[in-house]
């Protein structure tokens, strides 16, 4: 357990945010061993030399609190590799997978701690603040993509890849293979049935004389052309 806290920095000088800043990456190592509360927040503290009454200053809300400040961690870190990425070059849905796949890559050496924290999360009492979460992941993705919808669009593709991550996430935690063999294969599956439902709304909603009309189909079932 080394000392990480920034070189000229005196903790006792340091705002509350910038505490939960300094401290939240280092959660998951004592996590792990100890669960999210205050005996990891206690063991961060004194790695980075934050006194123990300043760290539960800078997180009144507890486990809830600490969860969220990590997952702002690896918001940053995901911000900092997904900018890096020749995204530009990619097919939609290949963009969407290779940023799924990112975040569940930076979480990957902490999946006890995440697992504690979901654990938390799907808690009756703390739903609202779970789906939250994921919305805004779905949301950080979807960003980085390249959507920039602001129609009712907006809310159905961040509904449809929130749905999908939490499904995913639990492969995640299981998948023992190396490459996450099993993570990848199960994503590319949802997003490719994801893809199909959006081709089928669309051509539904395709205003030529083409387009789907029940109207029509049940015509022709009661009145089938020789």
């Amino acid at each position: 357990m080394t000392d990480t806290t920034p070189s000229g920095s005196n903790p006792d000088e340091m705002t509350l945010e910038e505490i939960r800043q300094l401290l939240a990456p280092s959660f998951p190592e004592h996590v792990a061993f100890d669960g999210w509360g205050d005996q990891a927040l206690a063991l961060a503290a004194y790695q980075h030399k934050v006194p123990i009454e300043r760290a539960r200053l800078a997180f009144p809300e507890g486990r809830l609190q600490m969860i969220d400040a990590w997952f702002l961690a690896i918001d940053k870190e995901f911000e900092t590799k997904a900018e890096a990425m020749p995204l530009d070059t990619m097919r939609i849905r290949d963009k969407i997978q290779t940023l799924v796949m990112l975040r569940f890559e930076l979480e990957r050496p902490h999946r006890e701690a995440l697992r504690r924290a979901i654990s938390i999360l799907m808690m009756p009492n703390h739903l609202t603040h779970s789906s939250q979460r994921s919305w805004h992941t779905a949301d950080l993705i979807w960003k980085f993509a390249g959507d920039q919808s602001t129609d009712f669009s907006y809310y159905t593709r961040r509904f449809s890849l929130s749905t999908i991550y939490m499904a995913t996430l639990y492969v995640f935690l299981d998948d023992k293979d190396p490459d996450l063999k099993n993570t990848r294969q199960f994503l590319e599956r949802r997003i490719g049935n994801l893809m199909r439902i959006n081709k089928i709304k669309s051509w539904i909603k395709r205003p030529t004389g083409n387009s789907f009309s029940f109207s029509r189909l049940l015509g022709r079932l009661r009145y089938p052309k020789d």
